[in-house]
């Protein structure tokens, strides 16, 4: 798993590229990048070809060029929603208290250690 902690008033798709970078460094294989409706950009998926992986985003409502998605890997989305809602158990992590941006890293780090170790 790869966390990027970013302003909470910016745009997902502002630091797609950033985070595709993190989680995938030079020589990782990635046969697919699943993601939500938030992250549609025409660059986005570019950059997801460039790696070589299929692009599993969902297109927005008014874009006119709908792209068509493999709705079965899609499925596989569920999980990531299901592991945020595991982490904001998580008192630290669902209210943010820390003042630091490096502090909550920390933190959601040590829910995502806690909840693969259940």
């Amino acid at each position: 798993m790869t966390f990027l902690v970013t302003a909470g008033q910016q745009a997902d798709v502002s630091h797609a590229e950033a985070l595709l970078k993190a989680a995938a460094p030079e020589g990782t294989k990635v046969e697919v990048v699943i993601a939500d409706k938030g992250y549609d950009s025409k660059a986005v998926v570019a950059a997801v070809e460039a790696m070589g992986a299929e692009a599993v985003i969902p297109s927005i409502k008014t874009r006119k060029e709908q792209r068509v998605i493999d709705a079965e890997r899609y499925k596989d989305r569920n999980l990531v929603e299901r592991f945020w809602g595991q982490a904001k158990q998580f008192r630290r992590v669902a209210t943010r208290y820390e003042k630091t941006a490096r502090n909550f890293l920390a933190f959601v780090h040590l829910a995502a250690i806690m909840i693969l170790l259940r």
